[in-house]
């Protein structure tokens, strides 16, 4: 089972990206933060909200230096269609991994077996391919680019500040927390 500060489960994958299909594992973004975006399927309701808008904030997590790698268990074919269909998803740069066999959606926990879907999982992976965050919803509950981004921020800042720990609501350049037994009780 996937875990916090557990190495992330690797994979090699084929992928739309670019135009083309290629494969992607996590080895090719070793030295690299990493967000892996599972959603459920292409050409649904949900799903296309949630892509577009981490499509429009994808130049920040680069910025950032990290890769955005979407998963869903449609084929890469399904997604060259979807793009080539959606203003939308025409927008999306990053790579959109696919996982008709659900091994990657299993392995990172986020499977429903009935449906053969994914839930909506995030993970964000450190340069080490540690897990650093994951969060799986309902797929009724959409995400949002700028809260993950900010936890992108706030995991980044505590690998470099392995001290210091990021608050609620922490975005950067804001107080952080260095624990203590003085703090105990005083926040």
């Amino acid at each position: 089972m996937i875990s916090i500060d557990k190495p992330a489960p690797s994979f090699s994958l084929d992928a739309f990206h670019d135009g083309q299909f290629t494969k992607v594992s996590l080895d090719d973004y070793k030295g690299k933060w990493v967000i892996i975006f599972f959603y459920p399927a292409d050409f649904t309701f949900v799903c296309p909200t949630e892509l577009g808008d981490l499509a429009d904030k994808y130049d920040a997590f680069k910025a950032e230096g990290a890769e955005v790698l979407s998963v869903s268990t449609d084929t890469h074919f399904v997604h060259k269609a979807w793009h080539d269909d959606s203003e939308t998803i025409k927008k999306i740069k990053f790579p959109m991994l696919a996982d008709p066999a659900g091994n990657m959606t299993r392995d990172y926990g986020v499977m429903i077996e009935e449906a053969g879907l994914s839930l909506r999982g995030t993970f964000i992976i450190d340069p080490e391919g540690i897990v650093k965050s994951l969060e799986i919803n309902n797929n009724s509950i959409g995400r949002s680019s700028d809260e993950l981004l900010r936890k992108l921020q706030a995991a980044k800042f505590v690998h470099e500040h392995g001290s210091e720990a990021c608050p609620a609501n922490w975005k950067p350049g804001g107080d952080t927390l260095k624990p203590s037994i003085e703090l105990v009780g005083k926040i």
